[in-house]
């Protein structure tokens, strides 16, 4: 069983001019735990900032995993610095901990990817070199994003993010997916709500509740992004894709619920890489893996007009 959504699998510059004319790059270390990439435009000496922060698994700062090479967030940084848009985009802490080989699951806490969003956000408003900054907040970063927000920045994007605590959305991904397994998930995690621990799941379940990384879950359901998006004080815009097999409409459509004031986009035929999606399933299931489909221009032009509004 495939269960789409992954649970775990979570200043001196070097100055590169990009093949792209309208935007130069550079390398930097925001924190020991948070290295990115950050695009500047160069016909704008003050230009808005956004912060991208990736999804669910071991994303780097290109939207990419191991088995999952997409370029998502290099290609839409790179559509909005042709904007006139600065564009910081980061490895999740766990890319780095892979590398020096001091990665433990069980020391994983979701609050961790909240605060290195954090610290990406005071570094860049300490640097006093953007007009605005904005958070984007991808899949899983969404919530990260979206917490990471609540802070002092001027506005916030959700791109595919759940609008129900994550334990709802993996329960009603496994009724489409497994349905016979959805009640004993549903107990595993009503189970480890109530006593810390889950004991007595499934073997078709353990991707989600092995015990190494069951710590990990119980702090991603302490965040219920319906009562965290209702916390922000600044413009919020919420977009979804109706081609997305992880996050379904329905999600959005919760998030616009519980904020009324947000702007609010459904794009036609974008999958959850923000690819575009013309076929079917199977179109959509191997788009995962093809870095030279570019992220759909609606994006690019809605976000933009958002921010340069």
């Amino acid at each position: 069983m495939k269960i789409f959504l992954s649970i775990l699998a979570f200043i001196s510059f070097t100055t590169m001019v990009s093949q792209e004319s309208g935007f130069s790059e550079r390398d930097l270390s925001v924190s020991p735990f948070v290295d990115g990439t950050l695009l500047l435009p160069k016909k704008s000496e003050l230009p808005p900032l956004v912060i991208l922060v990736g999804g669910s698994g071991p994303t780097d700062r290109d939207g990419n995993q191991q088995m999952q090479r997409t370029n998502c967030l290099k290609y839409l940084a790179e559509g909005l610095a042709n904007k006139g848009i600065a564009a910081f985009r980061y490895d999740k802490r766990i890319i780095k901990q892979m590398k020096d080989r001091t990665l433990n699951e069980e020391s994983i806490r979701f609050d961790d990817f909240i605060k290195d969003a954090e610290d990406v956000i005071a570094y860049f408003k300490k640097a006093n070199s953007f007009s605005k900054i904005y958070v984007i907040g991808h899949s899983q970063g969404s919530l990260v994003g979206m917490v990471a927000a609540q802070g002092d920045v001027d506005g916030f994007i959700s791109i595919a993010g759940a609008g129900q605590e994550i334990d709802d959305v993996v329960v009603d991904q496994i009724a489409k997916q497994a349905p016979g397994l959805k009640e004993n998930a549903r107990k595993s995690f009503d189970d480890m709500r109530a006593n810390g621990v889950a004991q007595n799941y499934s073997p078709g379940l353990s991707s989600i509740f092995r015990p190494q990384i069951q710590p990990f879950m119980l702090t991603w359901m302490q965040y219920n992004p319906n009562e965290e998006i209702k916390k922000l004080t600044v413009p919020t815009f919420i977009i979804n894709g109706d081609k997305d097999l992880q996050v379904q409409v329905s999600e959005a459509e919760k998030l616009k619920e519980a904020k009324p004031d947000a702007k609010y986009a459904i794009i036609k035929n974008m999958n959850h890489i923000l690819k575009e999606i013309q076929g079917d399933d199977i179109e959509n299931s191997k788009s995962h893996n093809r870095r030279d489909l570019p992220v759909m221009p609606e994006l690019i032009n809605q976000i933009s007009d958002f921010i340069l509004q």
